[in-house]
């Protein structure tokens, strides 16, 4: 569906949750609420069900980048081993309030979470069977996302997989009710300036080349993949 409201991708919004004065009581409780924003609108169980799992094994490992307040290390952590696989997980992180959050955490034992980039890693040599983010791409001006993208391919081994909002007029729309749900935090407002920040499907298509492929998903959602196979 066109978009007629937001026609424009608004890279110049800054989300309150990034700024580094921000009120920490309303960050820790974004970090908290996202396990069940992203649960309700992601998509991630089917995602590893139909795309990661069948690619795992034992000893597999992912990586999350820009992993946030940890919702999906949880899932993903809870998941693998309902099939019983042992896996290891990292998510790394640059912003050391996350960092911190996690910290306070109870992380399962196969998770590591690390204050990096993916530049970091890559400098290091680390792979990755599977490499993937949630809502990490409305952030990044396209010769960022270039560079990302770049890195997330050499850090990775079997998958590379980036998982983020499709811009939509009724996603903005939809989304406006959140604030009556989602108090004393930064969801709804930066949900809104993160819908108005993404990439419609037709224009991130149009800023990747092949082997990358982009998939449009049920509640406006666009899934940027990589298999190696493709290479």
């Amino acid at each position: 569906m066109p978009t007629l409201f937001l026609n424009r991708r608004n890279e110049q919004l800054t989300e309150f949750m990034d700024d580094p004065g921000c009120d920490l009581a309303k960050l820790n409780a974004t970090y908290a609420q996202f396990r069940i924003v992203n649960g309700l609108i992601s998509g991630w169980r089917r995602i590893y069900k139909r795309k990661i799992r069948p690619l795992l094994k034992d000893g597999s490992t992912i990586l999350d980048i820009g992993c946030g307040g940890g919702d999906l290390l949880f899932q993903l952590a809870k998941w693998t081993a309902a099939d019983g696989l042992s896996v290891q997980i990292t998510g790394i992180e640059p912003d050391e309030r996350a960092i911190h959050y996690l910290t306070t955490l109870d992380l399962p034992e196969n998770v590591t979470v690390l204050q990096q980039t993916t530049s970091d890693l890559v400098q290091k040599g680390s792979k990755f069977d599977v490499v993937l983010s949630n809502h990490v791409l409305h952030h990044l001006d396209r010769p960022t996302l270039g560079h990302f993208l770049d890195d997330s391919v050499q850090l990775g081994r079997s998958l590379v997989l980036h998982n983020d909002i499709c811009r939509n007029d009724l996603a903005f729309v939809g989304f406006l009710p959140s604030a009556v749900f989602f108090r004393n935090s930064f969801i709804s407002p930066d949900g809104l300036r993160s819908i108005r920040r993404s990439f419609t499907t037709e224009e991130l298509k149009a800023v990747v080349s092949q082997p990358w492929k982009v998939e449009s998903m049920s509640l406006f959602r666009n899934l940027l993949l990589r298999t190696y196979d493709a290479d």
